[in-house]
């Protein structure tokens, strides 16, 4: 049997129709891990760009932020385990 992943929680992953946008900050971090171009387009490592435009329009309530946060920032967070069956498996560290 598999081991089990360390993770203090099991977070719902929600899907909304509406386009949503990248806050600054996560686009600059994004740049800044060489996730996006410089025109914004998204370039995560194993992730078909079906598979990311999907992860567009899902997001998370974040228990370590105390808010809703995309899920592509959920993705590249350093409390992300695993994505299994429509739930992500968070560490739950504290953030800084």
């Amino acid at each position: 049997m598999a081991e089990e992943l360390e993770r203090k929680y099991d977070v719902k992953i929600e899907t909304t129709e509406d386009k949503v946008k990248f806050p600054a900050e996560l686009k600059e971090k994004l740049k800044d891990l060489g996730l996006m171009d410089d025109k914004g387009k998204l370039k995560l490592k194993g992730v078909s760009p079906k598979m990311l435009k999907r992860m567009k329009q899902e997001f998370v309530k974040c228990p370590v932020l105390k808010e809703d946060i995309q899920f592509v920032q959920c993705f590249i967070c350093p409390n992300f385990q695993s994505r299994v069956m429509g739930e992500v498996l968070c560490k739950g560290d504290p953030l800084k």
